[in-house]
């Protein structure tokens, strides 16, 4: 604080008596919030500090009175500065976790050289403005915040830097009631919540030796709290709440909040699931695929009715073991939920009918980067969903690792504090606590529409997984566990305490839910059946039997539309001019770019909606899309897609953020919940899916097969070989190909507009169908504006998609052709190229592009081949790598096809994609063309062609 120049003339040497009293009233005012003093005050309060009584004269000795009053000031500074740290800091004393040490002596009054009497003699308006009148003194003050802020619950909202907000949530805290405001019957209702959720626990534990259950024990009242958020829900109009949550106490969850009957979960544990292929809707079953799933990974859906209210859905999503990786899938739920595309334009949403909840593991919450990834999507108008209730269920340890070990961080719920979400910490030992923390979590969102946390201290009563024996890791941690009452014990005795219950009333409790879960137990094994799912074989091919074509007029008519925009709209001059070239394209040449929007407004008219999100998607990475225009004087946007006269679903279009993961799991959720909209994602290049794949590899490629999860997503990805260098050429295409099995998705690489078109609005006629497959697309870089990718209009009006595609000229070549090439995607159009600048006109080379990867069209494949009757080799011609790009996932299919030897012509076996330097580059494409146009002695005693390294 700064000092002042003049000695002791200070602004409140004339001060006394009320005025005083007022001034050190609008100090403390300005301790808690400096914004709501007058901005005088303030200036004053940051120079001089706190009001007090100086010194008339330097060396003059103080009247007795004068040094009383001064005595009082400073003691009432002291009780106000107590007030304020117990607000702000008590939760590094407040009695969260039943095993730490008790930290209450941090805010001893004595620390703050104060006794009873001090306090019992400053005012309690004095102390803390806001007071309620009841209270008298300091000391009433500082009891009753003692027991709000160093309680079972802890707050933490100084991050908070809405004012608004934080003015709310202080409130909110300091007139929460301090004796239970439940009824009796509902107290009776949370006791049989906890009974039912301790017992299911140990029925399993006693019947199932052994086997992983990921028990919620020590954290059972994980289940009372998510009921209740559910029933606030249901009579505030949520339609549809959407749950998302790892292993431990899954199946707790499944039982007690989804409503799974307790002999389905036991009849898992035999390993005889009653398995529904396609669960009919408001099924409670679980979605079972193919292949199925271990039982603490599956989810269900459910509808419920609550009391009086509507019906509402509750939606538990499958998840597998890679714990947070779920969270931005259930944003994705709940936006798709949120929102209304039936109509053109726009989506309408509305944050009221949809609700998400997040239960997190402690040491996966700061542990995992899609959480934070997550979190940051919460306020993107492209992402948000009004607000999300997480969870973390806290037992204090990670498998067999200490928190120390695991975070770097005091708490495992720092991480939102960068976001700006409030938290509350709350003792899992009082229930009736962590109710009230789950009312001003769904307060909070319901006003302000925005994130909030609770992290729900409590522990784990067994290993991570029942077969591990925790004292081998945490000796002294779990001697307390052992020893440490059970939730619903502890509950239950402060019940019968106060009079609520006898011993009688909780015994007869518990017998009953006991009785329960042995009748179930009972049933199961009186009725078992082994069921057996079938199992899905791959189809030869994809069967193109829907009509993709779009009549030349009705094109004509929505190219005009999209090259309309307000009169009063100024479009960037230059990008105009380069729009404007398409009114005259479709009478010559459609490029890539002009040819997918096409296809969406054909799509839209056809009353699907789209949803596109990427980095930079709204104006392509490459300068090719530009569906969003920006007005160059204004800065104001208008989205052409948007105004179609004809559209008869909505159109969204959202740049995304710098982040792979939780979009494209965001974009996966939206589409398995939106089923009848197509949705696309694209990657600013395609090895950008790389930081996507665990969820590639865990949802978009098995999810159908695990969990019968439909899904009809777009994967756009950028590859092909420019000679820019290892990153961005690649999209791993091979990774894409080995996931591929039991007809899982379609994969094509593809090498012209028309194509593309065509395969979109192929892509759209399956969404919400049962052959809906996601569509893994190669798309062009250097092609969207080569003219050999472009097409013309009658292959939009008149054509289709071609899995198999022969090229342009050479159809004859097959009667007399001695080598049959086959390549896929860029370095077909290189070959094209290469083919005519030298002049090539050997009638023994045929080439033939592989449009669609898998399914392979091996129909197709055979039916060329069978004309190709003076055929010595089939070489395959790639630009990537051997171990990478194709080849290794169609060698072995092409020699099932066909009898002659199958040779590789490509870049070697290679660590890195491709080369670093242009030059090198253009020299080994010219070696992989030149080599693939020019016959060379056939090495049949090589049937894998060439093998350099």
């Amino acid at each position: 604080m700064a000092r002042n120049d003049m000695g002791s003339n200070t602004p409140w040497q004339d001060l006394s008596g009320p005025n005083l009293g007022y001034v050190q009233q609008l100090y403390e005012q300005y301790l808690e919030d400096p914004q709501t003093v007058d901005e005088q005050m303030r200036a004053l309060f940051e120079r001089w500090g706190a009001p007090t009584l100086p010194q008339k004269e330097p060396y003059a000795i103080a009247s007795q009175e004068t040094l009383d009053m001064l005595g009082i000031m400073k003691k009432a500074v002291s009780a106000v500065k107590l007030i304020q740290n117990v607000r702000i800091n008590g939760h590094l004393a407040a009695r969260t976790n039943s095993f730490s040490e008790n930290k209450e002596h941090l805010f001893s009054i004595a620390n703050y050289g104060l006794t009873r009497e001090d306090l019992e003699s400053i005012p309690a308006k004095i102390a803390w403005s806001k007071a309620p009148d009841e209270f008298r003194t300091a000391w009433d003050v500082i009891e009753y915040l003692r027991q709000v802020y160093i309680g079972s619950t802890a707050y933490q909202f100084t991050h908070v830097n809405n004012v608004e907000e934080r003015h709310w949530l202080n409130h909110r805290v300091a007139t929460l009631p301090l004796k239970t405001s439940m009824s009796r019957e509902k107290q009776l209702a949370l006791l049989r919540n906890l009974i039912q959720a301790d017992e299911f626990e140990q029925f399993l534990h006693r019947t199932f030796v052994g086997q992983k259950r990921f028990s919620l024990e020590g954290l059972e009242v994980l289940v009372p709290m998510m009921d209740e958020l559910i029933r606030q829900g249901a009579h505030d109009g949520v339609r549809h709440v959407l749950i998302g949550m790892a292993h431990r106490g899954r199946l707790n969850v499944l039982a007690h909040i989804l409503g799974k009957p307790y002999e389905k979960i036991f009849s898992e544990f035999h390993h005889s699931p009653n398995k529904e292929l396609v669960p009919s809707e408001g099924s409670m079953g679980i979605n079972y695929g193919w292949s199925g799933d271990v039982k603490y990974h599956l989810g269900a859906d459910r509808e419920i009715q609550e009391d009086n209210a509507a019906r509402i859905r509750l939606t538990l999503a499958n998840n597998p073991s890679h714990l947070e990786f779920v969270d931005p899938v259930v944003e994705g739920f709940t936006r798709a939920s949120q929102e209304d595309r039936k109509v053109a334009g726009q989506p309408v949403q509305d944050t009221t009918k949809a609700l998400a909840i997040l239960i997190h593991g402690d040491a996966a919450f700061p542990g995992e980067g899609v959480v934070a990834e997550t979190l940051n999507l919460s306020r993107l108008k492209g992402y948000h969903t009004g607000g999300t209730i997480h969870i973390i269920a806290n037992n204090q340890i990670g498998f067999t690792t200490e928190s120390g070990d695991s975070r770097s961080t005091l708490y495992a719920s720092d991480l939102a504090k960068g976001f700006e979400i409030p938290i509350v910490h709350v003792n899992a030992d009082d229930p009736e606590a962590c109710l009230q923390a789950i009312s001003l979590a769904y307060e909070y969102r319901k006003t302000f529409k925005k994130d909030f946390l609770i992290d729900l201290m409590g522990y784990r009563r067994y290993g991570h997984n029942e077969m591990d024996d925790p004292n081998v890791t945490q000796p002294l941690l779990y001697e307390k566990v052992s020893k440490h009452p059970r939730i619903p014990v502890l509950y239950a005795d402060k019940l019968k305490g106060n009079g609520v219950i006898s011993e009688q009333d909780a015994a007869s409790i518990r017998q009953d839910v006991q009785n329960q879960l042995k009748n179930a137990y009972e049933q199961v094994k009186t009725d078992q059946k082994e069921e057996h799912v079938p199992y899905h074989l791959d189809k030869d091919e994809d069967e193109f039997n829907i009509k993709t074509s779009v009549p030349a007029a009705k094109l004509a008519q929505l190219n005009k539309e999209l090259l309309t925009w307000p009169q009063e709209f100024s479009v960037y001059p230059k990008l105009e001019k380069i729009l404007k070239r398409r009114e005259q394209a479709l009478e010559t040449s459609i490029d890539w770019a002009h040819a997918e929007t096409l296809a969406f407004a054909t799509i839209l008219a056809d009353g699907t909606p789209i949803r596109m999100t990427g980095q930079d998607i709204e104006r392509g990475t490459f300068a090719q899309r530009h569906v969003v225009l920006h007005d160059y004087k204004t800065g104001k946007t208008f989205t052409p897609l948007q105004h179609l006269k004809d559209a008869k679903a909505s159109y969204a279009v959202y740049n995304s953020p710098l982040s792979e993961a939780s979009v494209l799991a965001f974009e996966y959720g939206y589409d398995v919940l939106a089923k009848n909209t197509l949705v696309l994602w694209e990657a600013q290049f395609g090895d950008f899916a790389n930081a996507a794949q665990v969820h590639i590899d865990t949802f978009l490629a098995p999810g159908r097969a695990k969990w019968g999860q439909k899904s009809s997503l777009v994967m756009l990805l950028p590859h092909g070989y420019e000679g820019q260098g290892a990153e961005h050429s690649s999209a791993r295409l091979e990774r894409f190909l080995q996931l591929s099995g039991s007809q899982n998705w379609t994969i094509a690489n593809l090498t012209s507009a028309a194509q593309y078109f065509h395969i979109l609005r192929w892509q759209a006629s399956r969404v919400g169908r049962e052959e809906a497959r996601p569509l893994i697309l190669m798309t062009p870089k250097s092609l969207l504006r080569n003219p050999r990718a472009s097409s013309r209009l009658s292959e939009l009006s008149e054509s289709a998609f071609k899995p198999l595609l022969e090229q342009p000229g050479l159809e004859a070549h097959a009667a007399t052709a001695e080598r049959l090439i086959l390549c896929s995607g860029k370095v077909a159009i290189d070959l094209e190229a290469e083919w005519e600048a030298l002049n090539v006109n050997n009638e023994k080379i045929h080439m033939v592009r592989v449009e669609q990867l898998y399914p392979l069209p091996s129909k197709a494949i055979r039916e060329l081949l069978s004309r190709c009757t003076q055929l010595k080799e089939i070489a395959w011609v790639q630009e990537e790598p051997k171990n990478m790009g194709a080849w290794s996932y169609i060698e072995p299919k092409l020699r099932e096809l066909g009898s002659v030897h199958v040779r590789y012509i490509g870049r070697p076996v290679r660590s890195s994609p491709a080369e670093g330097s242009p030059d090198v580059h253009k020299v080994e494409q010219q070696r992989i063309l030149r080599e693939a146009l020019f016959l060379t002695e056939m090495n049949t005693g090589n049937p894998g062609g060439d093998n350099r390294e």
